[in-house]
């Protein structure tokens, strides 16, 4: 995919230190840019924002705004410096809107589909995105080829959505009841204490 946008906004993650431990550009493309894209067609099957939680340098949040442009894609981090940075990348991107904040913090039951990648073991990553997903939505999580498919389903279900669906590396968790009292808990709980 040829957009001069992509290429800056990969030029200056692999400039700034501690986006990224990649360091060669190739790769860069391979696991940031073209991995990402791997959920256009999941996030195309619901309606409503996007937000990518925990979005670090922008990855899957500014490939999949490129692709979905009709989309408002929120990025959704908690660290101060790295929205520092996602703002200014993102500026060139009219359908982005960056956020700085815990999942934890964030309005329940808004988005259409919450996107994670590379954050945390699948079923705190479900824990932290599905109460964000309004009911007939999804999240949907960049997963390993090892992930223990029940205990993210155990999670998923305590959290208002069914069974999940593999698709090539994606967990794709539908949201099918409204957010549950209790949940989101409290910030630093799903680490310490998983649902699964």
């Amino acid at each position: 995919m040829a957009d001069e946008r992509l290429e800056r906004w990969l030029d200056e993650l692999l400039r700034v230190p501690g986006l990224t431990a990649i360091r060669d550009r190739e790769e860069a493309r391979r696991a940031l840019l073209e991995d990402s894209l791997r959920g256009a067609e999941l996030v195309r099957r619901f309606e409503g924002p996007v937000v990518d939680v925990g979005s670090g340098g922008g990855a899957p949040g500014i490939p999949l705004a490129v692709v979905l442009p009709e989309r408002e894609v929120v990025l959704l981090e908690a660290q101060r410096r790295k929205c520092d940075f996602l703002e200014r990348v993102g500026s060139a991107f009219p359908n982005v809107r960056v956020v700085w904040g815990r999942a934890e913090e964030q309005p329940a039951d808004v988005f259409g589909v919450a996107v994670v990648k590379a954050l945390a073991p699948p079923p705190v990553a479900a824990e932290w995105s599905l109460p964000l997903v309004r009911p007939g939505g999804a999240a949907i999580l960049w997963v390993g080829p090892s992930v223990d498919v029940e205990a993210v389903a155990r999670a998923a279900t305590q959290l208002g959505a069914g069974e999940p669906q593999e698709h090539d590396g994606l967990l794709m968790l539908p949201k099918l009841r409204p957010t549950p009292p209790g949940f989101p808990r409290r910030p630093g709980i799903a680490r310490k204490r998983p649902l699964a």
